[in-house]
């Protein structure tokens, strides 16, 4: 590119363009916001770094050289092209319109996503929310993702985040078949002698090490059990039959401990942990659709938040 198109160039262009289209230097400067003064100051510069002479001026009249002339009507259509193209940027800045890529854990949709997509798709027609449903933690910006909804304790600090609900815990359960069959632990270590059912975050080749807390201070178990997956939900249909142990989160399981499908077991050492956030990177100039779908995802209460 030359490099009088670099830099502040642009703006004795533009400058010159102005004067070119008015041959006067006090309506240019109307036309661009600036003083007579200053616009003088961009053509003097203009004119030192091309070399040549543009513009005649005596104080009765402005006129361009003949140079000035043949560069006006190179160079205007394109300066207009321009400003033409940069107010539509600035249109579309303020539109609410566009993709929106979310990234959420399967674990968020049905209390946070599921309650807005009608509201949010009549209030906003032009957005499309593009929802990639995975369990992974995986890294937004490098992923191409505009937000996620996740738990805390798995957020980047360089990532804003809204909370949006409150402290979660895990509870290990078991069906009353398993333990008729099988007995009922007494201590969190106690389970690497039962039938468990691992979990296997997205990306891992080792299953998830269950984590209890004692005395404020928390320490994992490796279990060992007949069934490894990577879905939260068979799991827990596992845990009703009685193939093992299972160690979902208490909110999924609060109905089938009231209907005595399952019993709830080492509540003592089940601590709560941080709930589910909205997180997005940090950015200056946020897009419409980004916010409307930050703001339409606030509003959802949880019950227990």
């Amino acid at each position: 590119m030359d490099p009088l198109l670099s830099g502040s160039d642009f703006n004795q262009l533009r400058a010159f363009v102005a004067v070119g289209e008015q041959l006067s230097f006090s309506r240019a400067a109307e036309a661009l916001g600036v003083t007579p003064s200053a616009l003088s100051q961009l053509l003097r510069g203009f004119e030192e770094r091309v070399g040549v002479r543009l513009v005649n001026r005596t104080t009765r009249s402005v006129a361009l050289t003949e140079a000035g002339a043949t560069l006006f009507q190179r160079v205007r259509p394109a300066v207009q092209e321009l400003g033409e193209a940069i107010g539509q940027v600035r249109r579309t800045r303020e539109r609410v319109a566009g993709t929106v890529r979310v990234h959420s854990f399967r674990s968020a949709v049905a209390k946070y996503l599921d309650p807005i997509l009608a509201g949010f798709g009549e209030a906003y027609p032009d957005v499309v929310l593009d929802i990639t449903l995975d369990d992974a933690v995986v890294d937004l910006v490098a992923g191409g993702y505009d937000a996620a909804l996740r738990i805390g304790e798995v957020i980047e600090r360089d990532l804003i985040a809204v909370r949006l609900g409150p402290e979660l815990r895990q509870i290990a359960v078991a069906a009353p078949s398993y333990l008729a069959r099988y007995g009922r632990p007494e201590h969190p270590r106690d389970l690497v002698h039962h039938r468990c059912i691992r979990w296997r975050w997205p990306g891992h080749t080792a299953p998830y090490a269950w984590e209890f807390c004692e005395d404020g201070a928390w320490f994992s178990v490796t279990v060992d059990g007949p069934l490894i997956v990577n879905d939260k939900e068979m799991a827990l249909r596992a845990a009703r039959k009685g193939i093992g142990i299972g160690f979902p989160v208490e909110d999924t399981v609060r109905d089938d401990i009231a209907a005595g499908r399952l019993v709830p077991l080492l509540e003592r050492w089940s601590a709560p942990f941080p709930g589910m956030f909205l997180c997005y990177p940090r950015q200056r100039q946020m897009a419409p659709a980004l916010r409307a779908f930050i703001d339409t995802v606030r509003t959802v209460r949880d019950p227990g938040k």
